[in-house]
């Protein structure tokens, strides 16, 4: 059985800490940290870029030599509000210095240095409905293809409502085979409200040499090396989850599963 079902480290902390290496593939690095207000969390890119992404609360922020000032307004995530992002090149140090309680993720891929650091957000993150009836989900594209900011990072929240279903109908993006598909890492970071809840999550491949279904609790991380990654949230329970993608080529490509690709 593969382990795609990251539980937390601690409570406090550093919570996360996915590595190309632990995650036994290429791309993608995710990092969460859970800060009382004081608490200071840093870190160098070094041959990656970074995203930062203000999850919850505020904190003042330095990275690539400057000073970012206070980021973050949106206390609880499930308000939905844009989050405030910043994006940072590679070998470039960061250091986080919560000013509330805080949570704070660090999306992280290959880079070579083509983009400079800026913010990201909350101007220019429209909450969008995706699908209908209980299928229905709502996103905020921190920084999807059509945002031109990132040389390999691909990150995008997104709000399910209690019953509901999200990334389906059931897709996979696992081939280098542009512009019929592209490969993608992902991870899922969740979060359900109210925060005792569970959510649903299945990770399979057509052949099914690969099938998990796991049960997601509130700050657990799913790993979607390959194959198909449908999620469900239960009636009376939110979910949310951060997605960060990222591969040979920053474009998002995906094929459905031919059983389900009727509802597409």
């Amino acid at each position: 059985m593969a382990n795609l079902l990251r539980k937390p480290l601690a409570r406090d902390g550093l919570v996360h800490a996915v590595t190309p290496e632990n995650a036994g593939w290429r791309y993608v690095g995710f990092e969460l940290h859970r800060l009382a207000s004081g608490a200071v969390a840093s870190g160098l890119t070094q041959d990656r870029e970074a995203i930062l992404v203000m999850v919850e609360g505020r904190a003042q922020v330095q990275a690539a030599g400057q000073d970012w000032g206070v980021l973050g307004d949106r206390m609880d995530v499930f308000e939905k509000t844009a989050p405030h992002c910043l994006y940072i090149p590679p070998a470039q140090d960061w250091q986080v210095t919560a000013t509330t309680d805080c949570t704070l993720a660090i999306c992280c891929a290959p880079a070579k240095g083509g983009y400079p650091a800026r913010r990201l957000g909350p101007d220019g993150i429209t909450l969008t409905q995706r699908g209908d009836g209980s299928n229905t989900r709502w996103i905020n594209n921190i920084a999807m293809e059509d945002a031109d900011v990132a040389e390999s990072l691909l990150i995008t929240e997104v709000f399910t409502p209690a019953g509901n279903w999200s990334s389906y109908p059931s897709h996979r993006h696992d081939e280098d085979d542009y512009p019929r598909i592209t490969y993608l890492e992902e991870s899922y970071y969740h979060r359900l409200n109210p925060p005792q809840g569970f959510g649903i999550q299945r990770v399979y491949t057509d052949d099914g040499t690969l099938d998990e279904t796991m049960t997601v609790k509130n700050h657990d991380v799913v790993l979607v090396p390959r194959g198909h990654h449908p999620c469900a949230a239960p009636h009376g329970y939110d979910m949310y989850y951060l997605n960060v993608m990222a591969g040979p080529l920053r474009k998002w490509r995906f094929v459905a599963d031919p059983d389900h690709a009727w509802l597409m």
